[in-house]
């Protein structure tokens, strides 16, 4: 039977990602503060840690994988929005500039091993009319969503432009998560 490891994270695209290449995994979400006042490279690293971490406590001597995706767009860092209007006032931040999207992927061994490191891709958006914005989020899709938008749903019509991780965007990047796990001796390839 292969060996599940521990996924710190609720997200269904995070689970999805790792459906969709094979891993087989468990859900184990662990209440963590996920406050942080750092930068947002710095801050995802940091709350991927603490959820791996938090995790790695609930379940001793297993494989564990942690993320957290922010949104940053000239110094200002957008998480998930609190209400339609937050979402509104953050894809019209997004609408026409290229911000930059920031996850931290932390993993850690049976034995305790941790390895930390974070995926940055900057993706453009087109410009958006105050009736897209709008009528996308009266769609509800990116209310649970850091920078109020997911890449792989609708808001696919607004990105104009994409350099780095797909995968990434979506809140796990897969390349990051193959050589972390690689490097701690998780048995990817014979899962």
């Amino acid at each position: 039977m292969p060996l599940s490891l521990i996924l710190a994270s609720s997200s269904p695209r995070r689970k999805e990602l790792l459906t969709q290449v094979g891993i087989p995994f468990e859900i184990s979400v662990p209440e963590v503060d996920e406050h942080c006042a750092l930068p947002g490279p710095d801050a995802v690293r940091a709350l991927s840690r603490r959820k791996a971490e938090a995790a790695a406590r609930m379940n001793p001597g297993r494989y564990v994988l942690a993320a957290d995706t922010l949104v940053c767009i000239h110094g200002q860092t957008l998480g998930k929005p609190r209400d339609p209007e937050d979402a509104k006032r953050m894809l019209r931040l997004l609408s026409g500039n290229t911000h930059q999207v920031y996850t931290g992927v932390t993993v850690i061994s049976p034995e305790g091993t941790l390895l930390t490191d974070v995926d940055q891709s900057d993706v453009t958006f087109a410009l958006m009319y105050d009736r897209m914005i709008e009528d996308y989020v009266a769609t509800g899709e990116p209310l649970d969503k850091a920078g109020a938008y997911g890449i792989q749903g609708r808001a696919s019509l607004f990105v104009s432009r994409l350099e780095g991780s797909y995968s990434g965007v979506m809140g796990l990047p897969l390349a990051l998560v193959r050589q972390l796990l690689d490097r701690i001796g998780y048995p990817l390839y014979s899962v």
